[in-house]
């Protein structure tokens, strides 16, 4: 019943619909799939854990479902994303020395889509939490202190229910209060309160991640954890992980966090104490300061099913070094009927 009704859920992303077919047959509802331009958060790290800086467009190349795609848009750690055409512009100019204000006051065309990242904390205020509770938070705001200034985030809590603490902002002040103001108690929906906040973040433009806090493995939910991270693969989503040893202690709960964070293109932390908690969220500020963000627009493709992405680097000397990043997404279908000029599709971003 779950998995009937999550498409149902889905957030509808504005993909522009082309010219509709004037034909009476339109009376009942068509549904079509319509992939708008798809975004990824891409890592390269060395063999150490290292990220790899300074990758240009060119040193990337994007398959889905084995069709080669063209980058539309690329940006390296939270500078503003800009189209290919900007960028040679720019270089162009950098390289004559006659750099005019477009590399810098923000009028590119994709600034508004992509620059920082809009994070999402969500932390575990159930039962699991009465121990630990306070190094929990410290760990949490200094994190939320932590990041760039053009990162915006937003506090979420769950035991449970899921409560929206804080919007998403880029007041680090009023999101530190919303810590603080978090209490612990009653039984722990970890997925149903994933999937809702995956449905709040899929709402935003550019690149959008959660970050989760658990102390301990979910007892309540009614949504299985494979929907979810399904979900958060086709919203553009990444999840990352941070749990205790405690939750660490049920097999199938770190097997289930291992496959969510690596298939979203997030990562997976186990905390055995308070100081390796703030390590883990440091991690994780690291990663985002450091990511990469390609996007495309997907070429003719009649898989309407599952669609599988590959991103790989371009030359031997870059060949040594890993990529992490989501490795596909599921379109959604449109529903329109005769008269409509734009359809209501569910994709990636």
């Amino acid at each position: 019943m779950i998995r009937k009704l999550l498409p149902l859920i889905l957030i509808p992303l504005g993909f522009a619909l082309g010219d509709v077919p004037d034909m009476e047959a339109q009376e009942s509802p068509d549904f079509h799939v319509v992939v708008n331009m798809v975004q990824l958060n891409v890592a390269v790290t060395d063999k150490n854990g290292r990220y790899i800086t300074g990758l240009r467009p060119k040193d990337f190349a994007i398959s889905e479902d084995g069709i080669l795609e063209k980058t539309a848009t690329f940006a390296e750690g939270n500078e503003p994303a800009r189209s290919l055409r900007e960028l040679a512009e720019q270089d162009s100019s950098a390289s004559s020395g006659d750099l005019d204000d477009r590399s810098t006051d923000g009028a590119s065309t994709f600034d508004a889509q992509v620059r920082g990242s809009n994070v999402f904390v969500l932390f575990d205020t159930s039962n699991y939490m009465y121990r630990g509770f306070v190094f929990a938070q410290d760990a949490i705001t200094e994190f939320i202190r932590s990041l760039e200034t053009a990162d915006r985030i937003a506090l979420y809590s769950y035991s449970r229910d899921l409560s929206r603490v804080a919007p998403l902002t880029a007041d680090r002040t009023q999101v530190v209060q919303a810590v603080r103001s978090t209490v612990a108690g009653d039984e722990a929906a970890l997925y149903n309160a994933l999937l809702l906040t995956l449905k709040d973040a899929a709402q935003n433009t550019g690149r959008k991640v959660v970050v989760v806090f658990s102390n301990g493995p979910d007892n309540s939910s009614v949504v299985p954890p494979e929907d979810v991270a399904e979900f958060a693969q086709s919203a553009g989503v990444s999840i990352y992980m941070i749990s205790t040893q405690k939750a660490r202690l049920e097999p199938v709960s770190t097997a289930v966090f291992d496959r969510m964070t690596a298939a979203t293109g997030g990562k997976a932390y186990f905390a055995k104490d308070w100081k390796d908690e703030h390590r883990a969220f440091a991690s994780v500020r690291d990663d985002l300061a450091h990511l990469y963000s390609l996007s495309y627009y997907p070429k003719p493709n009649a898989n309407t099913g599952w669609r599988a992405i590959t991103v790989r680097l371009v030359g031997d000397q870059l060949k040594k070094y890993k990529l992490r990043t989501r490795n596909g997404y599921r379109p959604q279908p449109s529903r329109f009927t005769r008269g409509d000029t734009t359809a209501s599709g569910a994709g990636p971003e």
